[in-house]
């Protein structure tokens, strides 16, 4: 029916579809414990993906700047065609879309409601490590070498026992770059990312407050150095996370095409030893008594829940 339409309504359509694909998308890159990766394989656009990202490399775009000159513009036209940017655009502004009001939500419930916000990550997070693993197999040493090595290792980042070398702005740039590269494999979250990193309130609460502070100067209500001030920390995540597409995401890829077992497996790992990690927005605003304790409990419960449910729907995780 879908390619009907699309047919009938021609590229307009199109780009509606693939703007809808990134709305998905992007929703669940925004919560710790759903994958952006696997939207993307579900509703069957995972390879075209992969293919535009590989093909965003520094001499396609060096072309496309380049066609200001007529010899190279037939170059730049085929650059164009081969990162496939009218997908990735459309797609993007959808995550964007996505992404910026989960961000408004977030950013209220962080302050109003954190023991439920937080609680629910929990529980999401550690049913999708359940889910995760249960569709590995572990059939040598190196297997559960690779899990416990993922697990330790995000225990010690929750634990900030291991923490981002630098501060500020250096740390949001590799925030950006690690989420971003996630953002494409199936079964991890940016988000989770960013929530193992420390860094999930703070970046929703700036996007919130650059929506909020563009919107304000174009009615004409705000200042461009109240724009500037949340704008400088999106602008620096952006360009931490294209920066993390053409250099980790690869990595990444090639480990998977390698050693996709292993790759896997550490990877998941990385998802079971973030499931404290939440937990430290919880004791900022609430004494870890029984009651918190329980209720932490109790959103989990729900949080799992609600993953195991959507793992149904979606009828499982396939790591192949």
């Amino acid at each position: 029916m879908l390619h009907a339409l699309e047919q009938r309504l021609g590229p307009r359509f199109s780009v509606l579809r693939v703007y809808c694909y990134g709305l998905c998308m992007g929703t669940a890159d925004a919560l710790p414990g759903v994958s952006g990766g696997t939207v993307a394989l579900l509703l069957g656009f995972y390879g075209r993906l992969i293919a535009a990202v590989t093909a965003l490399t520094p001499g396609r775009a060096i072309d496309v700047l380049r066609g200001y000159d007529s010899e190279r513009r037939e170059r730049a036209r085929e650059a164009l065609l081969e990162m496939d940017l009218q997908f990735l655009l459309p797609l993007g502004v959808g995550m964007v879309t996505a992404v910026a009001l989960i961000a408004e939500a977030v950013t209220a419930l962080s302050e109003s409601h954190p023991l439920p916000l937080f609680g629910f990550f929990i529980g999401l997070i550690a049913a999708s490590a359940v889910v995760l693993f249960r569709s590995l197999t572990f059939d040598s040493s190196q297997h559960v070498l690779a899990a416990v090595a993922g697990t330790g290792f995000a225990l010690l980042v929750s634990a900030n026992i291991l923490q981002l070398p630098g501060s500020g702005l250096l740390v949001i740039f590799i925030s950006g770059a690690l989420a971003i590269s996630a953002m494409i494999l199936p079964g991890i979250s940016g988000s989770l990312i960013l929530i193992l990193l420390g860094q999930y309130v703070v970046l929703t609460g700036e996007l919130s407050a650059f929506r909020q502070s563009l919107q304000d100067f174009v009615l004409g209500n705000g200042t461009l150095a109240a724009v500037g001030e949340p704008g400088s920390t999106v602008v620096v995540f952006i360009i931490g996370g294209f920066v993390g597409l053409v250099t980790i995401a690869r990595v990444v890829r090639f480990a998977l095409d390698r050693h996709r077992g292993l790759t896997l497996v550490f990877l998941v790992g990385l998802i079971a030893g973030s499931v404290p990690a939440p937990l430290h927005n919880i004791a900022e605003v609430h004494p870890m008594t029984t009651e918190t304790i329980l209720l932490t409990t109790a959103w989990a419960a729900l949080g799992a829940v609600a993953l195991f449910a959507l793992d149904w729907v979606a009828g499982g995780f396939d790591p192949e």
